[in-house]
């Protein structure tokens, strides 16, 4: 029995594109990242202490974008699509924040069991960072998410196309 034949040219088009947008949600991430690192920066050198975590930056935006993606693919925070893009944009927001927690604990669970630890060693890394530590993180997201969705519900509602006429092309040519 043969396979049934498969359109390459639509699946490398998909690939592309999920490539293409996996880079942009990174290369947005981490600005974002990386504007919030260099403020910490400015803010422990005021009082001497040296901070270089710029790599932090880029791979936690790699690291971002690609938890979005899945959150994506299991098609999280639809169901507010109908109203008005405030609300699917705070909802989808608030979805992907409470997500990104959770891949946290997650990632904590893997590198205690990496290390030997185990599940324990792992969450009581988590919570040993503490509660403004976590908020903290958690209002980074929030600030990054709340644009990130509201281009993204537009390119929704509008299409991606005209969405990157508009921020992409001269205003006679869009």
């Amino acid at each position: 029995m043969s396979s049934p034949a498969v359109d390459t040219s639509s699946l490398q088009k998909k690939i592309l594109h999920e490539v293409i947008e996996y880079c942009i949600n990174v290369a947005y991430l981490t600005l974002v990242f990386a504007a919030f690192v260099h403020s910490r920066r400015l803010f422990l050198a005021a009082y001497g202490i040296t901070y270089t975590h710029y790599g932090f930056a880029v791979i936690e935006a790699l690291v971002l974008g690609k938890v979005i993606m899945v959150g994506e693919v299991f098609r999280l925070g639809r169901g507010l699509e109908d109203k008005p893009l405030v609300y699917p944009t705070l909802y989808k927001t608030a979805v992907f924040t409470v997500f990104v927690g959770v891949f946290k604990v997650i990632e904590h669970v893997i590198v205690g069991l990496w290390h030997g630890t185990g599940l324990t060693g792992g969450l009581a890394e988590f919570s040993d960072k503490g509660f403004e530590v976590w908020f903290a993180n958690s209002l980074v997201v929030i600030a990054a998410f709340i644009p990130f969705f509201a281009v993204k519900e537009l390119g929704r509602v509008l299409g991606r196309d005209k969405i990157a006429a508009l921020f992409l092309r001269k205003r006679g040519e869009a």
